[in-house]
């Protein structure tokens, strides 16, 4: 066989193709997008590609957008009731319905002495 005879070029078109439904047969087999290069190109030419990217692109932003001013309002009402919590006042007021709570022991205690 010489290397610039026509069963060399038979055969480098076979070992092509053969790998390229190999590839697209292990794709398929494990669920893989299959890559469809020529569609790729057509569509870059076309410029398909980038309007679609662009415009995944702002609706990833106003949704990362939405969603840090809802965290940041969910950390503001969380630090508020942190406060509220920690405040003394808040403590003292928790003692004075728990004594409002007990009226019969108070009294209890009144009638034994």
């Amino acid at each position: 066989m010489s290397w610039g005879g026509p069963e060399f070029v038979i055969a480098i078109i076979a070992i092509g193709t053969l790998g390229g439904v190999l590839r697209t047969w292990i794709h398929a087999r494990h669920g893989l997008p299959i890559d469809d290069r020529a569609s790729r190109r057509r569509n870059r030419r076309q410029g398909r590609d980038d309007a679609g990217a662009v415009e995944e692109v702002e609706r990833l932003k106003a949704e990362n957008f939405r969603l840090t001013d809802r965290l940041e309002a969910s950390e503001d009402r969380l630090a508020v009731l942190e406060r509220i919590v920690t405040d003394k006042s808040y403590n003292l007021a928790s003692e004075i319905e728990a004594l409002r709570n007990e009226p019969a022991r108070l009294q209890d205690k009144g009638n034994v002495q």
